[in-house]
């Protein structure tokens, strides 16, 4: 389960890592664009770290405070809250 969980978070961050240089690509060719839902969605199932390192990384998306928003609301929901449920679910 572990296993699956770690390989499940490394996947999503690497595809919303990479999706963050497509759309900073698109955006300076001029062409279509990646929805912004699609990294909402993307950093709300997990990969929050991979749109975080893409947004400062190719300083795309730094000045959308509902990017900013959506990173810190689903770190805490990832990194404090599903915890805690976790724990409170085994009993501790």
């Amino acid at each position: 389960m572990l296993y699956f969980f770690i390989t499940y978070i490394a996947v999503v961050n690497i595809t919303a890592y990479f999706l963050m240089r497509e759309d900073k690509k698109r955006a300076e060719n001029k062409q279509w664009r990646i929805e912004e839902l699609v990294f909402f969605t993307l950093c709300f199932i997990g990969g929050f770290i991979g749109v975080h390192l893409g947004m400062q990384h190719f300083r795309h998306k730094t000045q959308h405070w509902q990017f900013k928003w959506a990173v810190g609301l689903s770190a805490v929901l990832f990194l404090v809250i599903l915890p805690l449920l976790f724990w409170w679910r085994m009993g501790f």
